[in-house]
């Protein structure tokens, strides 16, 4: 198959030399709609981790929250196969679960532990959250959350635009959450112009189980014409690749275009020296600071001819896959089909080679 390369280079990722890391579109796999497993959809999937020889999967079904377990075989560079083995609903009966509206996101996996990430429900006065629960589904405790992400905070989070997306940290001492879209009180949503859009990536740490630093990245503008109502871009999946570097999806969405109305890249993004910790800052509008460096890696609209139908789906995950043959390290993306409530999508799973020369 042939590949699709955008490279750039990178700093800091062998010692002091300059490196370029390239990413490499390799094949796509379709499953099918409507797959029924344990008396279950497979649909709605919007987070991504491995572990323990297994992938889990969050779906985003607030009527009925649960995880799916399964595996997906690699071979000769091409996804053979996509198999669910488990279904693991997620306890509503605990105190917790009975507070929150669970609009699942995210999804790491760590210590036989499942953590999750919730947007809540904003219009209805519902905190966004992350949680832990075991391998059976039942409740183990809450991550303390800074405020002005609550719902009836003075920052003005927005409906369905809280926290989307998470990932293990890179040296696995906490983990990090970003939003998808900004506070009200740090700026715009993007549009058609360039505006000043941060959301805000929150680090935690795993022995504290609280926030200790964060940083915020600039979202782009939309480059595509309007043709329906909903014009939008945010924040979709994030991964820590290397110490304080990122894989970073935006996924734009516009009516108007039916089953190809996503626009879906991935962003390098990189903390350094200069990068503003914004954790005490109660809005970004009035302040001055410095987000997180950030450079176009890949465009899935370069690859759309090798896609079904030339799709590209709503990704909201993001994984490392298993080593190829050559040696590189693979991602692993997934996209959330919404359960086809609004038109024809696709179950899509993406398998993309990590080139670094």
């Amino acid at each position: 198959m042939k590949k699709i390369v955008l490279a750039l280079s990178v700093f800091g990722l062998l010692a002091c030399k300059q490196q370029e890391i390239a990413l490499n579109f390799l094949d796509e796999y379709v499953v099918k709609d409507s797959l029924v497993i344990n008396n279950t959809v497979i649909g709605g999937i919007s987070g991504i981790d491995y572990y323990n020889n297994n992938y889990y999967m969050v779906v985003d079904d607030a009527t009925n929250p649960r995880i799916l377990v399964g595996d997906i075989t690699v071979k000769n560079d091409s996804i053979q196969s996509v198999n669910f083995e488990d279904v693991i609903i997620v306890d509503t009966i605990s105190q917790f679960t009975k507070n929150h509206v669970l609009d699942l996101e995210s999804i790491f996996v760590d210590k036989e532990t499942i953590n999750l990430v919730s947007e809540g429900s904003i219009q209805y006065k519902k905190d966004p959250s992350i949680f832990e629960i075991d391998t059976k589904g039942n409740f183990k405790q809450e991550v303390e959350i800074p405020n002005y992400f609550k719902a009836a905070s003075k920052a003005k989070p927005k409906h369905n635009s809280v926290f989307e997306s998470s990932s293990k940290s890179f040296d696995g001492k906490g983990f990090w959450v970003a939003m998808e879209a900004p506070l009200e009180a740090d700026g715009e949503e993007p549009t058609f112009h360039e505006t000043q859009s941060p959301v805000r990536i929150t680090y935690f740490d795993n022995e504290s189980k609280k926030a200790t630093k964060q940083f915020a990245y600039q979202l782009e503008k939309i480059d595509k014409p309007a043709k329906g109502k909903i014009n939008l871009n945010g924040t979709t999946a994030i991964l820590e690749y290397q110490k304080n570097q990122f894989f970073i999806i935006e996924r734009a969405y516009q009516s108007g275009y039916g089953s190809h109305g996503n626009v879906v890249r991935i962003f390098k993004a990189t903390i350094d020296n200069t990068s503003t910790n914004t954790l005490e800052k109660q809005s970004l509008k009035n302040e001055k600071y410095i987000p997180l460096k950030k450079e176009l890696l890949f465009d899935f609209s370069t690859v759309e001819n090798q896609l079904t139908d030339g799709i590209i789906d709503n990704i909201e995950a993001i994984t490392f896959g298993p080593i190829l043959q050559n040696g590189n390290k693979s991602l692993i993306l997934v996209t959330d089909d919404n359960f086809q409530l609004y038109g024809r999508q696709l179950n899509q799973f993406l398998l993309l080679e990590i080139e670094e020369k």
